[in-house]
């Protein structure tokens, strides 16, 4: 507070000496130093009431603003979400601009529990990141003793508060255990910075408050959250940095640190590709950032050259290792981002497989339904179903990028159709049996085809309520008169470096490949995007695609990513079951009766209905 200056034109009060009580004479003001009394008292109480004044309309603004702080946190949502990266100050020691040891000053505030697992042994060490709807996922890099599937596990935190904790399995490419819970619905909401968790098993929850402080979440809007590594670079995945679709950051304004950025031993090297939310950067010199530990793990992330700037990671660094044993190279692959699509899986790979589809690769979402044991099952049963874990939100392009590298050595073709998505051409309607040679002859043309697009037919409710039984190729048969977009079968040689792609299609090398678009009487995508409201906005409440907005935010509402005439909120629009539906298309639905259909004690069902 500012402390009140008196004005030169004040008049300054000048006072005789006071006689004590015994005194009986009478005061007589001195000519040069006369006393008014009343001017005494007045400026006195003035002098009083300035602080009281300042001090009241302190405290007035004070209320006001923590008001105002409390209604702006209480109105976060996922979109707010916004975690600048790390300041860093970095001096080179070798002038190598390709691989140059950096040193870095700066208060690591990402590594968790070292001190706090010294208050309780059952504390794990483990680092949180805050996801969309106060979901927190919790990364554990150590063994975890025991089964984790077997106990139950607890998210507790600084103020004593705690959530359940929900196992999602194995993170494929760095080794790292996944839990989710939930940040607490009360206090924890509305103050900032929001605290990180630690991970305990719950029979253990009944322990004293921590009474130590917390590293903040990480948000998941500015984050390094995985890698991957090729024979020839490292490839890194990157939230926060390329946020504008279309635009993007110079590769050269950029470099790939590898190692701990708190230490001597960080190494950096130059990125080369800058793409959406992947880059693409030299491998280190492994020898200058590893010390050759047993069980090492190197921290990898991304700087900003321009200040000096350090993103946020959980990713780490493996070296490039040639598989032993791989398994002989399929023709051609599919793949898809996923989530709680158990219902639908077993049509969905028993369709493709008997067309010509040999592996499928699904990256999981998160998924908290039965799908491991469905894919299991599709295993025993002679199929080829990989999962790997991929719990980011909104990283459909970074995972479709994603596999485009990690199957290059494993598939030919890759087709990217969702699990709602099923490839057929009317070429095939008088066929009694399905063959694995009929996606190969969709194929077939010139050598130099890198990319063949197939439009899309899209689906309405059809008048379902719910999920048809006998699924979705029996169920939905009234559609939209005119195609909507496309999907791709894709050549992986013919991607283009910077693993660029948007809507299911890639960017691929136009100095040796072709794209051919094939026509709606050569093949068609059945897309049954608009099943029985209770599918439907359980599909469109985690939309995975980077650059669509939630449908729940009043943004870009003529946007063509919206469900028309949906609106805002999560309530079925008025005569849902009859929407979208302009043309009878049941082609596919008496195709696949016939290739599919069975004749059982309990009457005819479909060859993917559990019996």
């Amino acid at each position: 507070m500012t402390p009140i200056r008196k004005s030169q034109s004040q008049p300054i009060l000048q006072y005789s000496h006071l006689p004590s009580s015994s005194t009986t004479t009478t005061m007589t003001p001195s000519p040069t130093k006369r006393f008014d009394f009343h001017l005494l008292m007045t400026e006195t109480m003035r002098r009083l009431r300035a602080p009281t004044t300042l001090c009241f309309v302190f405290l007035s603004l004070l209320l006001f603003a923590s008001f105002s702080l409390f209604l702006s946190r209480n109105a976060l949502s996922d979109t707010d979400f916004q975690f600048l990266p790390v300041n860093i100050r970095t001096r080179s020691i070798d002038p190598d601009p390709i691989s140059n040891a950096v040193h870095e000053e700066v208060n690591d505030q990402h590594s968790h529990a070292s001190n706090v697992s010294s208050i309780q042994d059952s504390l794990i060490d483990s680092v949180s990141i805050l996801l969309p709807e106060w979901e927190v996922l919790v990364l554990v890099s150590t063994p975890l003793a025991g089964d984790p599937t077997a106990d139950d596990y607890t998210c507790l935190y600084p103020t004593n508060d705690t959530s359940q904790a929900s196992f999602l399995g194995v993170m494929p490419f760095h080794n790292q255990t996944a839990f989710r819970c939930l940040l607490p619905d009360n206090r924890l909401r509305h103050r900032l910075p929001f605290p990180q968790p630690v991970l305990t098993r719950s029979k253990d929850k009944d322990m004293p408050p921590l009474n130590i402080p917390a590293p903040e979440l990480i948000r998941c809007k500015c984050l390094v959250y995985e890698s991957f590594s090729t024979e020839d670079d490292v490839v890194l995945f990157v939230k926060g940095i390329n946020v504008r679709q279309g635009i993007n950051k110079s590769p050269s304004e950029l470099r790939c640190v590898f190692g701990d950025y708190t230490k001597n031993n960080s190494v950096r090297t130059a990125v080369t590709s800058s793409a959406q939310e992947v880059f693409r950067c030299h491998h280190p010199n492994l020898t200058a950032v590893s010390s050759g530990a047993e069980g090492e793990r190197i921290k990898i992330s991304l700087e900003i050259t321009q200040n000096n700037r350090v993103v946020p990671s959980v990713a780490y660094y493996a070296p490039w290792r040639k598989l032993e044993n791989p398994k002989p190279k399929s023709l051609i692959c599919a793949t898809t981002m996923v989530y709680n699509v158990a219902k639908y899986l077993r049509e969905w790979v028993m369709y493709h497989s008997k067309i010509g589809v040999e592996r499928f690769i699904l990256y999981d979402n998160g998924s908290d339904d039965d799908l491991k044991s469905v894919v299991n099952e599709l295993n025993e049963e002679g199929y080829d179903v990989e999962t790997l874990l991929w719990v980011w939100p909104k990283t459909q392009e970074a995972g479709f990028s994603h596999v485009a590298v990690y199957a290059k050595d494993s598939c030919t073709w890759m087709a990217y159709v969702d699990v709602d998505e099923f490839i057929f051409s009317p070429s095939w309607l008088n066929l009694s049996q399905p063959s694995n040679q009929l996606l190969k002859s969709l194929l077939q043309g010139r050598k130099s085809v890198g990319q063949v697009s197939i439009k899309c037919n899209d689906f309405g409710p059809s008048n379902q309520v719910s999920h048809p039984i006998e699924g979705v190729t029996q169920g939905y048969d009234c559609r939209l008169k005119t195609e909507q977009r496309h999907k791709s079968i894709v050549l992986l040689e013919a991607i283009d470096f910077s693993l660029l792609n948007v809507v299911h299609h890639f960017n691929i090398n136009v100095s040796y490949y072709k794209k051919r678009d094939l026509g709606l009487d050569d093949a068609v995508i059945n897309h049954y995007k608009y099943q029985a409201w209770s599918e439907f906005k359980t599909k469109f409440r985690r939309r995975v695609s980077t650059y669509v907005v939630d449908w729940k935010q009043s943004v870009n509402p003529k946007s063509k990513d919206r469900t028309p005439g949906l609106g805002f909120e999560e309530v079925e629009p008025k005569g849902w079951p009859n929407k979208f539906c302009e043309v009878h298309d049941d082609r596919l639905k008496l195709l696949t009766q016939r290739w599919f259909g069975m004749q059982t004690p309990d009457g005819d069902k479909m060859a993917w209905q559990q019996i």
